[in-house]
């Protein structure tokens, strides 16, 4: 589908930029040529239909030009973010058993032994390799990739809590991704611009919607590295007007001087996923853009799409749910058994559409505990559904932690201490104790130039909006929070940071 897509991309947008990338610049036309270059390059290289190809290259022209040329081969594209360090890559090709693996000169140390890859050199052109050339640009692609049943990208989980899985999408959910996103415009060509490519192209944020990018004729922006003052820099400079990303790149926005600096004017919609938005971000991120504000609830194994607020939404939808499920998709709450509860009661929230996941690659027991027999994925997330019908989040299941034998959920005490005005960020994390079992730390990264909150200042300022026992129960100021490679807040980490008791513990009154 990719490739099909970028071959009427080449004809309709012709040369409007596909990718830009520091003062490097590839063009839709230009990227179909080079696709069919590099097609010709793996071919050569032994790469057929259904082999299973992984890349650990950074987001940017040759990335878009490896994924586009296996699509047109017919093969399967595992992609690994350049994030990751070298274990964690290391621990994904391991298992994946490539046919080769195209790397970056940085990317391949670390790799397991007798992996065949293929260095694809920083700047250059992967269709530079050599090897026959493809099909001619505007010709019809002789090969089935557009079958739905072909299996074409395996999309690695953020690993959150534990080991990377990856899931695997055919070409028929990539056709739903689209669908779901674009509604009655899936068939259409135009109407993209340029876009902030906020997370790696193996996000499957990017992965699975390039197909949809390429129609609009979007124009994906990259950075080298992430940083807030370069992507409102690249916000300005563009003039765009939807700014895509993660909860906490909105918030590192907001801390930036850039924010005050730039003109901004343009930004119209906000649309942010990948972690919970507090009610604190979405009300400031409004307020500082006047901009619509969008939180999309998703996940890898849903394919990227699921939940949304509208753009118009009330403050009731827009600070304190997730809003209703997008056309396509449907949602319910189950008890432990995957039977649906009554509204207003917490249980787990599933979600069903043509985009989830085949299920987990080479992991059958993994793919049973996610998916229900009829289909259902179980995203691990505790939810109730409010009078208005809409989805609120009451934490994650394997967040939760026992507090003297209460339970509390660390997303629920975050949203209250956001709300403090000397924080920027804050993550909560159980501490083992002797008599409680469990005890709430609060990690908080103050606002730049402000005397950090103490423990006290926390509590006092909490204690009229959560019980006595949700309160946290020691503290630890922190300059940032560790996130995990896809930017989510990595909970794990933070466990291990505040595993270690306070020199000086202050025990709540």
């Amino acid at each position: 589908m990719l490739s099909s897509t970028v071959r009427g991309a080449a004809v309709h947008h012709g040369e409007r930029a596909a990718v830009i990338r520091g003062d490097d610049a590839l063009t839709y036309s230009a990227l179909d040529r080079a696709a069919d270059q590099a097609a010709g390059a793996l071919r050569a290289s032994g790469v057929g239909p259904g082999d299973l190809i992984a890349s650990i290259l950074p987001s940017g022209a040759e990335w878009l030009i490896a994924a586009v040329a296996l699509d047109r081969i017919g093969a399967v594209h595992a992609a690994i973010s350049t994030h990751l360090g070298a274990s964690e890559r290391s621990a994904l090709v391991g298992p994946l058993r490539p046919s080769i693996t195209l790397v970056d000169p940085d990317t391949i140390d670390g790799l397991p032994l007798r992996t065949d890859v293929l260095v694809v050199a920083p700047g250059g052109r992967l269709g530079e390799l050599g090897g026959s050339a493809g099909p001619g640009p505007g010709s019809p692609d002789t090969d089935a990739s557009d079958l739905d049943e072909r299996i074409t990208n395996i999309c690695f989980t953020s690993g959150t809590t534990g080991v990377a899985r990856g899931a695997t999408f055919r070409v028929r959910q990539l056709r739903a991704v689209s669908s779901i996103d674009l509604g009655a415009a899936a068939t259409a060509w135009g109407g993209g611009e340029p876009m902030l490519a906020s997370t790696h192209f193996a996000h499957v944020g990017m992965a699975l919607k390039l197909p949809w990018y390429a129609r609009t004729g979007s124009t994906l922006c990259v950075l080298d590295r992430w940083r807030a003052d370069d992507a409102l820099e690249l916000i300005a400079r563009h003039r765009m007007s939807t700014v895509g990303g993660i909860a906490p790149q909105i918030a590192l926005m907001l801390r930036s001087p850039a924010v005050d600096e730039l003109d901004l004017t343009s930004v119209r919609r906000l649309i942010v996923g990948g972690a919970p938005s507090s009610p604190s971000l979405v009300d400031r991120a409004r307020r500082r853009f006047t901009a619509d504000y969008s939180i999309r609830y998703s996940s890898t194994e849903s394919g990227g799409v699921g939940l949304a607020t509208a753009f118009d939404a009330p403050d009731a939808e827009a600070l304190h749910t997730v809003g209703r499920p997008r056309p396509g998709v449907e949602v319910r709450v189950t008890d432990p058994g995957d039977r649906p509860v009554p509204d207003g009661r917490t249980g787990e929230l599933q979600l069903r559409s043509p985009a989830v996941m085949d299920g987990y690659w080479n992991d059958a027991a993994g793919t049973e505990v996610a998916l229900t027999p009829d289909r259902w994925l179980r995203t691990g997330d505790l939810a109730h559904v409010d009078a208005e019908g809409r989805i609120v989040l009451d934490g994650r299941r394997t967040d939760m932690y026992i507090r003297g034998g209460y339970n509390v959920f660390p997303t629920e005490v975050e949203a209250v201490l956001e709300l403090h005005p000397a924080i920027a960020a804050v993550g909560v994390a159980p501490r083992p104790d002797e008599v409680l079992g469990d005890v709430g730390v609060a990690v908080v990264v103050p606002v730049t130039g402000a005397e950090p909150p103490t423990l006290e200042d926390l509590r006092s300022f909490a204690e009229d909006r959560l019980a006595r026992h949700k309160l946290p129960e020691g503290l630890v100021v922190a300059d940032e929070l560790p996130l995990t490679a896809a930017a989510k807040l990595d909970r794990a980490a933070l466990r291990q940071r505040v595993v270690t008791p306070d020199p000086e513990p202050e025990a709540p009154a």
